[in-house]
């Protein structure tokens, strides 16, 4: 399995109008189908230049499903965010492959 992360920072003037909009924006990319769950998390570090930067992991059903994602899918709806926030928003991408997982089971 492999993980697609956005890495996004965001400007603390369009803050809660960006994390209203990415709300709405995760079920978007969902919806393509080539997704079986995604997280929304936030870094908890304090940014030299200010703003809040958050993580958002999509876990794809295989590496086809996400190839597919970038061919029929990416451009428009990364398109959406970059119109709506432009130069307000910083976001870069990364591909994690699953290597193991590991839960903790108590008896």
């Amino acid at each position: 399995m492999i993980i697609y992360n956005e890495t996004l920072s965001i400007d603390d003037s369009i803050h809660d109008e960006w994390l209203v909009w990415i709300k709405e924006h995760i079920p978007q990319v969902l919806a393509t189908g080539k997704f079986e769950k995604a997280t929304l998390t936030k870094v908890l570090v304090d940014e030299e230049m200010g703003g809040q930067t958050y993580s958002i992991q999509y876990r794809s059903y295989s590496r086809e499903a996400l190839d597919a994602y970038y061919r029929e899918d990416a451009d428009r709806l990364r398109r959406l965010g970059m119109e709506k926030f432009a130069d307000k928003m910083l976001a870069f991408r990364t591909e994690l492959q699953i290597e193991d997982e590991y839960t903790v089971s108590f008896k």
